[in-house]
């Protein structure tokens, strides 16, 4: 009997004016352990006229990860910090009770080409932690652990697996791991996970069970005891995952919680603009309308 027991398709959705392939969530699975919102931005090239502009945005209950391959982001937040993300670096700001934040391209590479490509990731926090107080890391990319498996090369993005830990300060038993296939290689997990698991293809292929997989889906087992994987020539895969929750969470815009209630004074709390002021922006995003 196959492991795999649901496969997801990436959609398009627009961010402003930038369309994302959207992995997560997903109708029929709504999170891959704490995982809950996993977007694709890119490979995208822009010309000297055109900029990533995510204008400032509130968030509550999650931490964001954001992970580039290419290109260039400058993060700001409430907090008061003002972080360029590079590629191989995590960027890990938790929102807590509230945050905003805004992502831009850096004021150096406005006027000229520039490329973009990563991934946006949220993280729902423990019930008890929801209301905690904001936190942000900038985490360089010589801080994530990284190891070589014959032609295989693993980098774990945040939290525990195959013996490793990740920098990044999580708050829930997790895994994000890139894995990079030079040449065709089979790939035996065995025991190493535990909760739920996902299978992000970026590119490449993967074979496993006599089927193969293309880029841009996610493949959810029905346990993190993963049969093995072969990864095809040049594939980039991203094995992501951990404990599930034992409550439900609710999504509603930028906002994440066990809470119903939490969520509307968090929406009337954007809406006034109590979330605090990022230095250097006065444009906001405005709470979407309830559809009619």
């Amino acid at each position: 009997m196959s492991n795999i027991s649901l496969i997801i398709e990436e959609r398009a959705a627009p961010i402003g004016q930038f369309m994302v392939g959207r992995l997560l969530p997903f109708r029929q699975k709504r999170m891959v352990g704490p995982f809950i919102y996993m977007d694709r931005m890119g490979p995208v090239s822009m010309s000297e006229n055109e900029n990533f502009d995510v204008l400032p945005h509130p968030h509550i209950g999650l931490s964001t990860l954001t992970y580039l391959f290419e290109g260039s982001i400058m993060h700001r937040d409430t907090m008061g910090n003002e972080t360029e993300i590079k590629p191989g670096e995590v960027n890990w700001m938790t929102a807590g009770k509230a945050v905003a934040h805004s992502e831009r391209t850096p004021d150096y590479l406005r006027n000229a080409a520039k490329s973009l490509f990563g991934l946006q990731i949220w993280v729902a926090l423990p019930k008890e932690l929801e209301e905690m107080e904001p936190e942000f890391f900038h985490i360089e990319k010589e801080d994530i652990p990284q190891w070589k498996q014959g032609n295989l090369d693993f980098k774990l993005i945040a939290g525990e697996a195959f013996g490793k830990k990740s920098p990044v300060p999580v708050y829930s038993k997790l895994f994000m791991i890139e894995i990079h296939s030079k040449s065709m290689q089979t790939l035996s997990i065995g025991n190493e996970l535990y909760g739920e698991a996902g299978i992000y293809i970026l590119k490449g292929s993967v074979i496993t069970e006599g089927n193969s997989y293309d880029p841009n889906q996610i493949l959810v087992a029905k346990d993190s005891k993963l049969c093995d994987i072969t990864l095809g020539d040049d594939t980039v895969i991203f094995i992501f995952g951990g404990e599930p929750f034992p409550e439900k969470r609710y999504i509603h815009w930028n906002f994440v919680s066990s809470s119903l209630e939490l969520i509307e004074k968090a929406k009337e709390k954007w809406k006034a603009q109590q979330f605090g002021k990022i230095r250097g922006e006065t444009e906001f995003m405005p709470l979407p309308e309830p559809r009619k």
